[in-house]
């Protein structure tokens, strides 16, 4: 399937509400992960057009976008989703097309585009200081300020959802933004940002600058005027991110890789489960931060959960992204090989199933079928280092100490799920487990966009999606009034 028609050029930047070509005229091809064919060319930005776009973001703060009304941010906002939902079609093409997501799921993610649009429209001014009771004499309260440019760098992998969260959080906030989507799949990016122009959000706002991380992103990361810097990722790039904003002081959220269990105790409805279990792991073709790659079973329910896990895998197909299939396509073949390089290290665990690749698919596809292994012990490379890839594994455990000693034994804290009847334990081990999610008899909540979402240790710090988002983009002022 060829490209849509756009009404802007991909391999241009925007900056202060004008598309232009790269400083270095340089390009990048943009491949479709479903065929391996060229889909079109993006910018290949640099750091003249990260200064550029800085730049046009800094005085468009100073001029108008700081001392815009907050509802009038709001209705700006609703304006952008009602916008998205109008243009879902496009979006969602594009998404399978860019990133190798099946059509359904590139819809569900354009969904929350515009859901994100609305709840941040909506929560624009619902952000209010306090009043702090003090000495006599004095009266004192706090004020939420926007911190001014942010940097935005997202990933390949959800381009939409995080544009929604980040994005969106910071601009009801009051900040103007300069975005640096993934060289490898970045079209639904720069269309959110020319819908959000039409929206009537004023130029120099919302700045896009497409390019390689080593370049555009540093160069973003690196710059003084930007004061505050959103990070999604890998745990290495991530460092880097942090390393080079410490050098001008400058706060950073990250959101970097996991390793998420769910833990399936004795007592637990497996017909309930089994959908979670599965495509927890499997959605996106595994290419997810929050994917529940580790399966900690009771050994009680151990023989049955794998059985019918198994099952479910013998049914799984892999097909191109517009036959709209249960999974895609890998991104591309750089994280083809990663993936088939984890697989190979599982070569002597047992493999209680896999899917099929679609023998229709084209050879140039980026195609990995899904694996599932069983009886994986917890020091085991695939029990502890995110694949980002189509593969789980299942483990039993004996003890409730035991499953929560496996859960909290990597260095990641991201999410986590529980499978259990119990109270007392659904109770226990909501505190116990090391994660920045936990989910009680369900994985995800449906991704509703209240919900603040963020890891600990190798899964980052800060937290973005609900309230906290606007707090995490935003920087608190105390005042302190003298009156006698």
């Amino acid at each position: 399937m060829s490209l849509p028609d756009l009404p802007f050029d991909p391999s241009c930047c925007l900056i202060g509400g004008e598309w232009h070509s790269s400083a270095s005229l340089e390009k990048l091809e943009l491949i479709n992960p479903s065929d391996g064919n060229i889909l079109t060319e993006i910018a290949s930005g640099n750091e003249d057009d990260v200064d550029a776009a800085l730049a046009n973001a800094k005085y468009t703060f100073d001029q108008c976008w700081s001392t815009t009304p907050a509802a009038e941010r709001g209705r700006i906002l609703h304006n952008l989703g009602r916008l998205i939902l109008k243009n879902i079609d496009l979006l969602s093409t594009l998404e399978a097309l860019d990133v190798g997501k099946p059509f359904t799921q590139a819809e569900a993610d354009v969904k929350a585009l515009a859901r994100y649009m609305e709840f941040y429209g909506g929560a624009a001014d619902k952000v209010h200081g306090e009043t702090i009771p003090y000495l006599e004499g004095y009266t004192v309260y706090t004020l939420r300020e926007p911190h001014g440019v942010t940097g935005h760098i997202v990933p390949w992998n959800y381009p939409m959802q995080i544009i929604g969260r980040s994005v969106g959080a910071a601009l009801a906030m009051g900040n103007t933004c300069v975005l640096k989507p993934a060289e490898e799949a970045c079209l639904t990016a720069l269309t959110f940002a020319n819908l959000a122009l039409e929206a009537g959000l004023p130029a120099g706002v919302l700045n896009v600058v497409p390019g390689l991380g080593a370049r555009a992103g540093a160069a973003l990361c690196a710059n003084k005027d930007v004061n505050h810097i959103s990070f999604t990722g890998s745990v290495a790039t991530g460092r880097l991110v942090q390393a080079a904003a410490a050098y001008n002081i400058v706060p950073v959220t990250l959101e970097l890789g996991g390793k998420s269990p769910q833990l399936f105790f004795e007592d637990a409805n497996l017909e309930n489960a089994l959908p979670f279990l599965v495509n927890a792991g499997i959605q996106n073709g595994g290419q997810t931060c929050s994917a529940s790659s580790r399966i900690l079973v009771h050994r009680s329910r151990y023989e049955e959960v794998v059985d019918r896990m198994a099952k479910k895998y013998k049914e799984l197909i892999v097909r191109p992204a517009i036959a709209d299939g249960a999974l895609g396509p890998l991104i591309s073949e750089r994280q083809k090989t990663i993936v088939e390089d984890f697989i190979a290290k599982g070569k002597n665990l047992n493999l209680v199933a896999q899917g099929e690749i679609d023998s229709k698919a084209p050879a140039k596809g980026h195609y990995v079928a899904p694996h599932l292994f069983s009886d994986v012990s917890d020091d085991h490379i695939l029990a502890k280092d995110e694949i980002f890839g189509p593969v789980q594994v299942i483990m039993p455990f004996d003890t409730e100490e035991e499953a929560i000693q496996i859960a909290n034994g990597t260095d990641y804290g991201l999410v986590a799920s529980i499978w259990t009847n119990d109270g007392a334990r659904q109770m226990r081990l909501a505190k116990k487990l090391k994660s920045g999610q936990v989910f009680i008899n369900n994985y995800g909540a449906g991704g509703g966009v209240e919900l603040p979402f963020g890891g600990r240790g190798f899964s980052g710090h800060g937290r973005e999606k609900g309230f906290e988002a606007l707090f995490g983009f935003s920087t608190l002022k105390t005042v302190a009034s003298y009156h006698q």
